[in-house]
């Protein structure tokens, strides 16, 4: 008997064993593929179809032609230098950052995390990413700081309107924490 797949995308940042874990853990119909996704091809990769599903930071372009499930926020974080004098703060403010006198390092494209972290660690500036991004990116020669006035991002579960099926609003009930037991 052939079991279909579900190819399910996600983003740096993202962590999705906990829902392969309760997908397994329901004997389902189908299995469960985990794609990484680049977070600059997010948008693409659902729109040819290489993931079924994609976990996503928002926004998102063309979102209408999407079903999403806005999912949870991420908090704001600088990284910085461990040498750096902001690495002492337990978090920090806008007000610390104009403060401080250090140069931000700004994005040059969306895939460039690491690479931001890595100028920050040599003790050049600081950079802007939300935490999850900072947490993957941890380097022994680089701190992570929550911004606490900064706005939070989104992570979403997106599909398109068109390919909406049984199996992944199967998959979106697994997402939510329903059980085999539970009612939409």
């Amino acid at each position: 008997m052939h079991r279909p797949t579900l190819r399910v995308g996600f983003v740096p940042g993202v962590e999705p064993d906990r829902f392969l874990r309760r997908w397994k853990t329901g004997r389902r119909s189908a299995w469960l593929d985990l794609v990484p996704v680049p977070l600059s091809r997010q948008r693409e990769v659902l729109a040819t179809a290489k993931v079924d599903m994609c976990f996503v930071r928002l926004p998102l372009p063309e979102l209408d032609e999407l079903h999403l499930v806005r999912l949870w926020e991420e908090r704001a974080a600088v990284v910085v230098g461990d040498e750096n004098l902001l690495s002492l703060h337990e978090e920090v403010r806008e007000e610390d950052l104009a403060q401080s006198g250090e140069r931000e390092i700004l994005p040059q494209h969306l895939d460039d995390a690491a690479d931001r972290v890595a100028i920050v660690a040599t003790g050049i500036g600081f950079t802007r990413m939300p935490l999850s991004l900072a947490r993957l990116h941890h380097r022994k020669d680089a701190v992570h700081l929550p911004q606490v006035d900064a706005e939070t991002t989104r992570i979403g579960l997106a599909w398109p309107r068109e390919a909406d099926d049984d199996l992944r609003q199967e998959f979106v009930g697994v997402v939510r924490g329903r059980t085999a037991r539970s009612s939409r």
